[in-house]
């Protein structure tokens, strides 16, 4: 299996200069690593069938869960069943990088919540 990284990883762009990478995009799974700048974030969102863990390398995520906020730090992670609404976003002054492996794949199985 060849090595990946962010170099070689199909890139994409999403929300306010936030960028993602996709390491593994199957039909089964996906791992995507992901930047996110000071201030920005997504919005809250449940999916249907997929599945989530959200691994933090760098920065410090916010993650809204249920009615919960909880903030994960580097080398901590949080898993999000599905149908559970939820939204990451970076309130810190360093950039937010982090891993989220989804499965079954998480595109196309997105519910945008009303706040």
């Amino acid at each position: 299996m060849p090595v990946i990284s962010t170099k070689s990883a199909e890139h994409y762009i999403w929300g306010d200069g936030c960028d993602g990478w996709h390491l593994v995009k199957s039909p089964n799974l996906s791992v995507i690593q992901e930047r996110v700048p000071p201030g920005c974030g997504e919005a809250r969102h449940f999916h249907h069938h997929a599945e989530q863990f959200f691994f933090v390398l760098s920065g410090i995520a916010t993650m809204q869960y249920k009615d919960e906020t909880f903030h994960v730090e580097p080398q901590q992670g949080i898993y999000i069943p599905a149908g559970i609404a939820h939204r990451l976003s970076n309130q810190h002054q360093q950039d937010l990088i982090f891993t989220v492996t989804s499965t079954p794949p998480s595109h196309g199985d997105r519910v945008n919540c009303e706040d």
